[in-house]
């Protein structure tokens, strides 16, 4: 766990004590953080450009650090005495930024808003996350995480738009074996994002130097 991150989890934690001490008894909260590990294709190109990557929630319970599960199709709960150490949103940007760096595939990668000059960077690709959650429709627990992505040129010359869901069953339904299940969910999805953002940012890339250079 980074710093950063382990920061965030004492913060969450401290904060969440607290709001349970409120009119009564203090709540034990634990707080996780899902492990991520890019897995890196040779085949990926690489690539001179810049990148931001931003992310949103879907739905407002997403934009929470509450452990979301769904126990029926209509149903939308949350775990009892744990919380993500962040947002699923922002879970989701330290995984991606972090693969991307891992990869050694790109020139430069930021966060929307770090203030790192990422808004000049060349692309910018903005996830919006639709699911992230323990979901029990099939009988036994699957860590769900599903988001809609756009690849933009800074030009606004040209996008890209994709689909992305993982679903990886928990071993067993306890919240430990769950947080595993989606550190492996958030590893496969971010491995499928970062392949693909570099794919077809170098096919816009091109597209563009051909027009400049017909």
């Amino acid at each position: 766990m980074t710093l950063r991150k382990t920061l965030l989890a004492l913060a969450a934690a401290t904060a969440l004590t607290a709001c349970g001490s409120i009119g009564g008894p203090k709540i034990a909260i634990k707080v996780y953080d899902p492990e991520t590990q890019v897995r890196v294709d040779p085949s990926w190109p690489q690539v001179d450009w810049s990148l931001t990557v931003g992310t949103t929630a879907g739905i407002e319970a997403l934009d929470s650090v509450r452990i979301a599960v769904r126990p029926t199709p209509h149903e939308l709960q949350a775990y009892k005495g744990a919380a993500w150490a962040d947002t699923a949103p922002d879970l989701l940007r330290a995984a991606l930024v972090e693969a991307f760096e891992d990869s050694g595939k790109i020139a430069a990668v930021g966060r929307w808003g770090g203030g790192t000059g990422g808004e000049r960077s060349d692309f910018s690709l903005v996830l919006e996350v639709r699911a992230f959650e323990t979901d029990y429709g099939r009988g036994a627990p699957e860590a769900v995480i599903e988001v809609q992505a756009r690849l933009n040129h800074r030009r606004g010359e040209g996008f890209a738009t994709r689909r992305f869901r993982q679903a990886v069953a928990g071993t067993s339904p306890q919240i430990p074996d769950m947080v595993a299940a989606f550190g492996e969910a958030l590893s496969a999805l971010s491995t499928d994002v970062v392949g693909w953002t570099l794919t077809e940012g170098e096919k816009l890339r091109n597209e563009e130097r051909g027009t400049r250079n017909p």
